[in-house]
C-alpha cells in the first residue's frame, strides 16, 4: 500500500522539481517504507511506499525493457496466477504490481481486466507519450485528479493536489450539501472544486496534459438471477469465501483483523481461521459507560470459539475529544460517518500490534443485502416498498438551516438512474446505488485514510469480483428472509460458528457522539454556531439550540455533522492547525 502523485504538463515542460516534491511530502504517511521519484519529457510521478509484498526489491517506480514506468497503491492479488499465465516475460521484481505493466504492453487499456485486486495505477510510455490512470471497480484504493490549462495533476488524496499549489482548496457548494445531508459525497466531483474522483473501474487516457479516453469497467453483474437453492448456495458461498480469502492474505508482512461481533467480520474471521495455521489476531471496540450497544463479549466468544487471539480495545469519551481533530485532518474526502472514530483508534491499536495488514468486513451489508433500507425498498407498494432511500436529509424539518440545501440529492438520483437497468430486482438496484457511491465514498474512505494514517493496509475479502459474481445475482429470498438481510450469510455462519449467533436480534454498531457532545452542548454549541463555515447556512441561534438538545437521536446526529464538518473546513478549507482538543481546535 502507498501514496501516487505526478503531474503532466501540456506544454512539454518538465513539471517543477519542488512541486512534485511537495506532494510526496503530503502523502508520506501513506508510504513510510520509502519513496521513489521519476521524470521526464512532460511528466514527474512519485510513489511512498508501504512495503507489504517482495519487500527487498520492490521499490517503485518499476520499469519495462521498453521503458514503460509504473507508479501503484494498491494489492493485486492474483500475482501469483499472472506469472504463470505470463510465462513467456522475464520479471525483474517479485513484486506483485510489475503484472500490471506487463498486462499493459499487451493489453493495452484492457490491462485491468485481468487484475483481481484493489488499485490505483499510474503508467506511463514515454515512447507514445500516453499517461494511464486506472482505479480498481470497487474503487477499494482511492484516486483524485486535477486540469487546468498547465496540464493534469492527480494524487491518493486531495490534499495533496492542494498543498502543492496546483489547485486551490476552494468549497464547492454542491458537495457540502450532500456531506451535511448524507454523510458523504457522490460521483466524480469531490467537495472541492476542481478535484475530481477517478471513479472506480475507470481508466483514463492522458495525452499533453488533456484526457483523451475514458473507459470503465463494472464491478457486479449487469443482470440476471442465478438458478439456485439454498443448499447449493452455501456450498458456492463457502468456496467463493474460501478463496478470496486465501488471496487476500498473501503477505510478505503481518497479518490480521477487525472483528466487530458482527455477521461480516465473524465470518472472515471464521475463514482466516480456517486457513491459517497460528491464532489470528483479532481486534475489537467497544464503548465503556455509555449507551452506546458494546459487541466485545459478542466478538470475544466468537473468537474463542476459532481460537483467535482476541484484543479489546475502550473507546471512550476523552477519546473523542482527543482523537476527533486528527480524524478531521486525515479525513480530507470528507465522510460524516462517526465510524470513522473507533476505526482510527483500531488502526493505531493494529499498528502497536505489529500489524501492517488488516483484513475487514465492508462490503457483506452491500452484496448480500444486509441494510434494513434493502428491507424496506424490497416490500411491495402498499407497503410503502416504492420510497426512494435517503429520501430525508440530516437537517430537514430540523430548523437549522438558513435556506435550502440545493442539489443534495442530484447525485443519488444519478446513481439511481445509472443502476436501473432491465433484469435487476428493486433489491439489486438498491444495491448497485450503494455500490456505486455510500461504498467507495464514505466506508471505502473512511477505512483508507484511518488506517493509512497509520501505515496500515485494510483489506476487504468481500469486496472480490468472484464474490460479487456469487452474491449480487443470488435470489431475493436468499438474501432476504423472514425480515432479516444476509440470509445466506447467516445460515452459512450459523453452521460454521454458531457462538457468532447469526439469527439473534443485534442492535446496529453505534458511536455515542450524541451522549458525549450534549454533556458540552451549551459550549460546543456556541463555538459551532460561531464558524463562519456554519453561519454560512446556519441560524447561529438554532445551532445552539440543536446542540443543547444532542441527547436526541435526530438532534445528536445533525450536531455531530456539523461538529465534524466545522473542524474539517478550518483545516482543509482555512488552513488552520488543529491541536488535539476539540475545544481548542475550535477557537478563533
Amino acid at each position: 500500500m502507498c501514496g501516487i502523485a505526478g503531474i503532466m504538463t501540456s506544454n512539454g515542460a518538465l513539471p517543477p522539481t519542488v512541486v512534485v516534491q511537495s506532494m510526496e511530502a503530503a502523502l508520506r504517511h501513506r508510504g513510510p517504507d520509502g519513496h521513489g521519484y521519476y521524470a521526464k519529457n512532460d511528466i514527474g510521478m512519485i510513489q511512498t511506499r508501504l512495503a507489504i509484498i517482495d519487500l527487498a526489491t520492490g521499490d517503485q517506480p518499476l520499469y519495462d525493457t521498453n521503458g514503460t514506468v509504473l507508479v501503484a497503491n494498491g494489492e493485486i492479488y492474483n500475482y501469483i496466477e499472472l506469472r504463470a499465465m505470463l510465462s513467456d516475460v522475464t520479471f525483474k521484481t517479485q513484486s506483485d504490481c510489475e503484472l500490471a505493466l506487463h498486462l499493459y504492453r499487451r493489453y493495452g487499456l484492457d490491462f485491468v481486466r485481468y487484475l483481481r485486486g484493489m488499485y490505483a495505477i499510474a503508467i506511463y510510455d514515454p515512447s507514445t507519450g500516453r499517461l494511464v490512470l486506472a482505479r480498481d471497480p470497487f474503487g477499494i484504493k482511492p484516486l483524485y485528479y486535477s486540469e487546468s490549462h498547465s496540464g493534469i495533476a492527480f494524487a491518493s488524496e486531495p490534499h495533496a493536489l492542494y498543498k502543492s499549489g496546483f489547485v486551490g482548496a476552494q468549497l464547492a457548494t454542491r458537495g457540502r450539501n450532500e456531506l451535511l445531508q448524507m454523510q458523504f459525497t457522490t460521483g466524480r466531483e469531490t467537495i472541492y472544486r476542481g478535484i475530481s474522483r477517478v471513479l472506480p473501474g475507470e481508466v483514463i487516457a492522458i495525452e499533453k496534459g488533456r484526457i483523451v479516453e475514458r473507459r470503465q469497467i463494472e464491478a457486479l453483474p449487469e443482470a440476471g438471477i442465478a438458478q439456485i437453492n439454498a443448499k447449493d448456495a452455501r456450498a458456492a458461498l463457502d468456496l467463493a469465501l474460501a478463496g478470496s480469502v486465501n488471496v487476500h492474505q498473501r503477505a510478505d508482512v503481518p497479518y490480521g483483523m477487525f472483528l466487530s461481533g458482527g455477521i461480516d467480520s465473524s465470518a472472515v474471521l471464521a475463514m482466516m481461521a480456517r486457513l491459517n495455521a497460528r491464532p489470528v489476531k483479532a481486534l475489537t471496540i467497544g464503548f465503556s459507560g455509555t449507551t452506546a450497544s458494546d459487541e466485545r463479549a459478542l466478538a470475544r466468544e466468537v473468537a474463542t470459539s476459532l481460537g483467535a487471539e482476541h484484543i479489546e480495545i475502550d473507546f471512550s469519551e476523552d477519546d473523542f475529544w482527543r482523537l476527533l481533530p486528527a480524524v478531521a485532518i486525515a479525513m480530507d474526502d470528507p465522510a460524516a460517518d462517526y465510524a470513522i472514530l473507533p476505526t482510527y483508534k483500531l488502526a493505531a491499536a493494529a499498528r502497536k500490534e505489529g500489524l501492517k495488514v488488516i483484513l475487514s468486513g465492508e462490503g457483506g451489508d452491500e452484496l448480500f443485502g444486509g441494510y434494513g433500507r434493502y428491507r424496506s425498498i424490497s416490500r411491495p407498494w402498499w407497503r410503502g416498498g416504492d420510497k426512494r432511500m435517503r429520501a430525508r436529509g440530516t437537517f430537514d424539518g430540523m430548523g437549522v438551516l438558513r435556506g435550502e440545501l440545493t442539489d443534495w440529492r442530484a447525485g443519488m438520483n444519478e446513481a439511481e438512474y445509472m443502476a436501473a437497468r432491465s433484469g435487476r430486482t428493486k433489491l439489486q438496484v438498491a444495491q448497485a446505488v450503494d455500490c456505486a457511491d455510500w461504498l467507495p465514498n464514505d466506508l471505502l474512505t473512511k477505512l483508507d485514510r484511518c488506517l493509512m494514517a497509520h501505515g496500515v493496509e485494510g483489506r476487504t475479502p468481500f469486496l472480490d469480483v468472484e464474490i460479487a459474481a456469487f452474491a449480487f445475482c443470488l435470489p431475493d429470498e436468499l438474501k432476504i428472509q423472514n425480515g432479516l438481510g444476509k440470509n445466506i450469510l447467516r445460515e452459512w455462519l450459523a453452521e460454521k460458528v454458531p457462538a457468532a449467533q447469526p439469527f439473534s436480534k443485534k442492535r446496529g454498531f453505534t458511536v455515542p457522539v450524541g451522549e458525549w457532545i450534549a454533556r458540552h452542548g451549551v459550549r460546543l454549541g456556541k463555538l459551532v454556531a460561531a464558524q463562519e463555515s456554519v453561519r454560512a447556512f446556519c441560524k447561529p441561534g438554532a445551532v445552539e439550540s440543536l446542540f443543547r438538545a444532542a441527547h436526541k437521536k435526530r438532534a445528536g446526529f445533525a450536531a455531530w455533522t456539523l461538529l465534524f464538518y466545522a473542524l474539517w473546513h478550518r483545516h482543509h478549507i482555512e488552513s488552520h492547525v488543529l491541536p488535539p482538543d476539540v475545544f481548542e481546535a475550535l477557537q478563533n
